[in-house]
C-alpha cells in the first residue's frame, strides 16, 4: 500500500543510531545517509526515510500520528523495544504486551524517537 514513510528529525546522526537499533533488531540493514543528509532504510516492499525539514523549522511528532513495524514475535518486538530505550528512545502509552481490538489480539511496544515522533512495534498473534 505505501511506497515510503519519512519523519522529520532534529539530528540525524541521533535518530540514525535509534533507527538502526530498533530497525536491526527487526532484521534491516543499517540506514544510508544520502547527499542531502537523509537517512534510507531500504527494504523490498518499502522505505522508511528521516529528514530535516525541508522548510527549516524543527520537526515535530505528528499529533495522532504514529508509524507501526512489523516484528515476527513477542521477543523481537521486545528487543526492538529495548533498543530503542538504550538509543535515546523514550517509551509511552503501556508497557509492551497484549491488547485486544478489532484485529484480534496483538503485541504492541511503544517508544517515542529522539525527535518524537510516535513508533509501535506490532507483533499480530495468532
Amino acid at each position: 500500500m505505501f511506497s515510503h514513510i519519512m519523519v522529520g528529525a532534529n539530528n540525524i546522526q541521533e535518530s540514525k543510531v535509534f533507527y538502526d537499533a530498533i530497525l536491526g533488531a527487526l532484521g534491516y540493514e543499517p540506514g544510508v545517509i544520502d547527499k542531502k543528509g537523509r537517512c534510507f532504510y531500504l527494504t523490498e516492499n518499502g522505505i522508511f526515510a528521516i529528514s530535516k525539514p525541508l522548510n527549516g523549522e524543527p520537526a515535530c511528532c505528528g499529533n495522532g500520528s504514529t508509524i507501526g513495524f512489523a516484528a515476527k514475535s513477542t521477543m523481537e518486538a521486545d528487543a526492538c523495544h529495548a533498543a530503542g530505550l538504550t538509543t535515546g528512545g523514550t517509551s509511552c502509552e503501556n508497557p509492551p504486551g497484549v491488547r485486544e481490538g478489532t484485529l484480534g489480539k496483538l503485541y504492541l511496544a511503544y517508544l517515542r524517537d529522539p525527535s518524537n515522533n510516535k513508533i509501535c512495534i506490532l507483533h499480530k498473534m495468532g
